[in-house]
């Protein structure tokens, strides 16, 4: 629309065509249109006006154009309240939680729509002690609630406090919102109390639940491994004549997958083909990731072709899957590569994704260009979960000082920002700094979560300081509210069993509320194996294959116990209790990237280009290793007898001709990063101390547990493993 064409109407014809124009462009989002016509607004007769100016805010707002939006509104002599809720709610919508924070603070008289909409920040950020400051702060004002209100304050509620917002909406009687109750159920299950999710959940008369409420009731299920339960409601859904849409399905596969019921989820399935509903994106993305955390990686890609037009949930759903599975980590990469190819944005979620493969691919270079994609990205930068993402990426490619000072620089941080910094540092065998990192943590506004306790028990028995994981545990319940998990009772057996305090750790078994699971037995295996204690390690070896007897590690560990001890016909009855049993170990492997490509090495490999050099290498620094004192621990080799088979054995582990390779393929003075896939064995632990003093190398190696940074001849582990 031309100035010309504009002057040809009268004025007042001309305003309201100009203001339906400039609707239509925000419906549309049509940000050409939108700018063409704030062009033509500057420029002709109409008057300026807070109406128009505040649409031009929307505008920009809905096509994602904050610094518009915010140049915008500076520009409007006398904004109102819909000036000052239209930005805010842009800085909600685009994730930008501090910023909404001080805008919100300028507000001069906020209202109901301006406390709803940062509650809705507070509650997507998980930011529970923002919004119950912020509620406190809206009755101190008078200010009516109303169901929107409790809803978002219950959403942000992660351990505690429902029962007295529940006590609220009965008083002011918003429990008759049915949004209200449907957040009360959510809200009920996420901390973990079941049996008031339900209350709730039947409390709602038939006639007035929706299809949320149904939902958020099967959802609660699912997450308490109640997959019969949430069928029973999916198919009391059905009975009572309820429309069953592609949430519900959705919720029900949620339920499968929690459970990791794949007999179920397959049943399902064939439900969903009959019913028409398997090429629905939505319901596709339920089932990709059932198939995925159920480790059948080709048919979740076989879920995602069959889906007619997929959307980018589908695809970031996809990209979670390969990300998941060890084989796939490459796919993932490929397939965030497709989703661009096939005209998709990638969003926070898809970087998220692909961010999570390369920390498990442990590949820093195609994580440093993800890093710089995202920072060229059209979505905010700042985001918070993009950042964890990369923290823990950084961390687990070896990069723990990228990573503090990428935590560091965060304008905005959630609980999960500092359960990933702390278990960076424990990973990399700094336990001291990870538990000062708690204690920040603790100070600041964010609170604790499950997982932040894990990387704290964690950190404690990396550095074998058992009385502060004892504190630690203890304060769960006393100072947090929390009732300890399997996790966490594990956490604990690992702690008591790398110390040797085996006394206690048979108390705590016999004390906690449940038996331990596989990581329990498998942690309290791995400390006997560790001190040398047979006779327990049989034992934890025994129950860790009742509950699991295709563990190929614990036959590995007891037979390499038996072995070391001298008892090799023990040692030969577990490899033949192991073979019979058709358990086979996964091959130890080791790789290093070196000029953006992968070289992956196995014992006595062969296979190398270069593997001629690197055994020349070995064998050259090996006689220098000698001369500084170094001894092959031939128990390592188990190898019975013959000692020089043992050395030649332990020489060719994949460990060390990664480390060799590292050297002779790097400058003088570079870092090297190895990964290992197995734990590191104790002579290559040792040797590497030795290489890393005489080449002059700061060398870190990331086996199946930890980090270990050797420089100088010394290990960041402190040789307590």
């Amino acid at each position: 629309m031309s100035l010309a064409a504009f002057e040809s109407r009268s004025s007042s014809n001309a305003l309201l065509l100009f203001r339906d124009l400039l609707k239509g462009s925000i419906a549309n989002r049509n940000l050409a249109i939108g700018r063409s016509l704030h062009a033509l607004y500057l420029k002709s007769f109409i008057p300026p006006n807070t109406y128009v100016s505040n649409h031009l805010v929307l505008l920009y707002s809905r096509c994602r154009q904050l610094s518009l939006a915010r140049q915008m509104f500076d520009e409007i002599p006398h904004p109102n309240i819909f000036s000052y809720n239209t930005l805010l709610a842009a800085y909600v919508h685009e994730s930008q939680t501090h910023l909404a924070t001080v805008f919100f603070s300028r507000i001069p008289n906020p209202d109901l729509v301006s406390f709803n909409t940062l509650l809705c920040a507070y509650a997507a950020a998980s930011r529970t002690t923002d919004a119950i400051a912020l509620f406190s702060q809206m009755r101190h004002f008078d200010c009516d609630m109303d169901g929107f209100t409790l809803s978002a304050v219950l959403s942000s509620l992660l351990h505690s406090g429902a029962q007295q917002f529940h006590t609220i909406a009965i008083t002011t009687g918003l429990y008759a919102y049915i949004s209200v109750s449907n957040a009360l159920i959510c809200c009920y299950s996420r901390i973990g109390v079941l049996v008031d999710a339900e209350q709730v959940f039947h409390e709602i008369p038939v006639i007035d639940r929706d299809a949320v409420s149904w939902n958020c009731m099967i959802v609660a299920y699912g997450q308490h491994r109640k997959g019969p339960k949430a069928l029973s409601l999916f198919q009391e859904m059905i009975r009572r004549g309820v429309d069953v849409d592609m949430y519900t399905l959705a919720s029900v596969l949620t339920a499968f997958t929690t459970v990791k019921d794949l007999p179920g989820g397959m049943q399902f399935h064939s439900f969903l083909i009959k019913s028409a509903f398997e090429k629905n994106p939505h319901v596709g993305s339920g089932l990709i990731d059932l198939y995925s955390k159920c480790c059948r990686v080709l048919q979740a890609k076989q879920v995602f072709e069959e889906v007619d037009e997929p959307d980018l949930i589908l695809w970031n759903t996809m990209i979670s899957g390969f990300s998941l599975n060890d084989e796939y980590l490459e796919e993932a990469l490929l397939f965030f590569q497709s989703l661009q190819r096939a005209g998709f944005r990638p969003d926070d979620c898809s970087f998220v994704c692909a961010i999570s493969a390369c920390s498990n691919l442990s590949s820093p270079s195609q994580g440093q260009q993800l890093h710089s994609l995202a920072m060229k990205s059209d979505f905010p930068t700042n985001l918070v979960s993009v950042n964890n993402a990369l923290i823990s990426m950084y961390s687990k490619c070896g990069n723990l000082k990228e990573a503090d000072k990428l935590f560091v620089r965060m304008p905005e941080r959630n609980s999960v920002s500092y359960n990933s910094i702390i278990a960076a540092y424990a990973q990399h065998g700094l336990g001291c700094d990870a538990l000062e990192l708690f204690k920040e943590m603790l100070d600041s506004k964010n609170e604790p979560t499950s997982i932040t306790f894990i990387s704290v028990l964690s950190a404690c028995a990396h550095t074998g300081q058992v009385d502060e994981g004892r504190r630690y545990f203890n304060s769960m319940k006393k100072d947090h509210n929390f009732d300890p998990s399997e996790e966490h009772y594990s956490c604990m057996i690992n702690l008591l069993s790398r110390a040797g305090k085996f006394a206690e750790v048979d108390q705590l078994i016999k004390t906690m509320p449940f038996d331990p699971g596989v990581i329990g037995w498998a942690a309290l295996l791995g400390g006997c194996r560790t001190h040398g204690n047979l006779e327990l390690g049989a034992r934890a070896a025994e129950k860790l294959l009742e509950l699991d007897p295709s563990n190929a590690s614990a036959y590995v560990m007891l037979a390499n116990m038996y072995a070391s001890s001298g008892n090799w016909e023990e040692m030969a009855n577990s490899r033949r209790l192991m073979r019979d049993r058709g358990v086979r170990k996964k091959p130890g492997c080791s790789w290093i990237e070196i000029g953006k490509r992968i070289h992956v090495f196995a014992a006595d490999d062969v296979s190398h280009s270069r593997i001629k050099d690197v055994y020349e290498f070995l064998e050259e620094i090996s006689d220098k290793m000698k001369l500084a004192g170094y001894v092959p621990d031939v128990k390592w080799s188990l190898v019975r007898d013959d000692v020089r088979e043992g050395e030649v054995r332990l020489a060719h582990h994949s460990e060390k001709l990664a480390v060799a390779f590292g050297l002779i393929s790097t400058a003088n003075g570079a870092p090297i990063l190895v990964m290992k896939n197995l734990r590191i064995c104790g002579d290559c632990h040792n040797a590497i101390k030795y290489i890393s003093r005489i080449a002059g190398r700061e060398i870190t190696v990331r086996d199946a547990h930890r980090f270990h940074c050797f420089r100088d001849g010394h290990c960041s582990c402190g040789d307590y493993w």
